[in-house]
């Protein structure tokens, strides 16, 4: 029987374990397949979604809104200056309160502290969208485009190139737990929390693979299945945007780092991207990219999540 996850959270990928991953990615390639049959059969009729921003977005409001329509049910979108969590009124009585009118919340927030807090204190199950630490629901979604792509997860070997932010910290995590070897690369002093490397470098000695920090880019791409990037500087940073720029010089994926890699490796950045920084354009238009497909599939693993959470 496959594990249910009812009822339960999603605030980072430890919230999950393989078989749940797994789970998740083949119902989402059920839905993705069929995406006529989801909308015949709604199963998500009379369920609301309260979708809370604190941050603005482009891929996490609509995935997360046109999913629960196609599913049948009804998402609320509630602006950073609709509630104002922790001004205007408190996170424990946002999360009571939204709890008796909404089956599910999903927050993208900037303190991970944010939706620990509202899932502390809602009755009913609190997605993290995104938060400073962790951002679980793009990190299903590559998962779903790596294995769609390679085959598997298991025994490949990602690389991941920029800031050691909340994508790589969910990366590193689910790396981990699906047995997938990760090397991280960083400029000196933007690696990713020490808490982070400790606790999946542990969870990867359970499933017999390597997750490690490097600070070459050479050394990290070669040989690599996947190649992944994101922005140098995330939301909340754009005071830091052009020393990051100084300090991340180099660490680009590109056509001489794509070389150092598998000649099938493919390339993915979760969006949005600064093209000329983190990635180049021409190289992001490869046929090695998957970075739309990626994007795309935001929807499909969402939605396979919202139907294991409340369907």
């Amino acid at each position: 029987m496959p594990p249910t996850l009812r009822g339960r959270d999603l605030l980072s990928m430890k919230d999950l374990s393989a078989g749940e991953i797994e789970a998740v990615l083949d119902k989402a390639v059920e839905l993705k397949k069929d995406p006529a049959g989801s909308q015949r059969v709604a199963p998500l009729a009379g369920k609301t979604l309260a979708m809370i921003f604190q941050k603005p977005s482009l891929r996490t409001r609509v995935s997360f809104e046109t999913g629960m329509t196609r599913l049948g049910g009804h998402a609320i979108y509630l602006a950073p200056s609709d509630i104002r969590l922790g001004e205007r009124e408190t996170i424990e009585d946002v999360a009571l309160t939204l709890s008796r009118y909404v089956d599910i919340i999903m927050a993208r927030v900037f303190g991970h502290e944010v939706v620990e807090e509202l899932a502390r204190h809602a009755t009913v199950p609190v997605i993290n969208g995104l938060s400073d630490f962790e951002h679980p629901c793009q990190i299903l979604a590559d998962l779903l485009t790596m294995r769609e792509r390679k085959g598997r997860l298991e025994g490949l070997h990602a690389t991941y190139i920029g800031d050691g932010n909340n994508v790589a910290h969910s990366l590193m995590y689910a790396a981990a737990i699906v047995g997938m070897n990760l090397t991280v690369v960083t400029p000196p002093g933007f690696e990713p929390a020490e808490r982070v490397r400790i606790e999946s470098a542990s969870m990867a000695s359970a499933t017999g693979v390597t997750i490690r920090v490097i600070n070459d880019v050479r050394e990290g791409a070669a040989g690599a299945d996947v190649l992944y990037t994101d922005v140098w500087a995330s939301m909340g940073q754009e005071h830091e945007a052009q020393a990051r720029r100084e300090r991340f010089a180099g660490y680009q994926i590109n056509a001489r780092v794509l070389s150092y890699a598998k000649p099938d490796a493919m390339i993915l950045h979760c969006l949005p991207a600064h093209y000329g920084e983190e990635i180049d354009y021409a190289t992001s238009r490869t046929p090695n990219s998957a970075i739309f497909e990626q994007a795309e599939n935001r929807l499909h693993a969402q939605n396979a999540l919202l139907l294991m959470l409340v369907g």
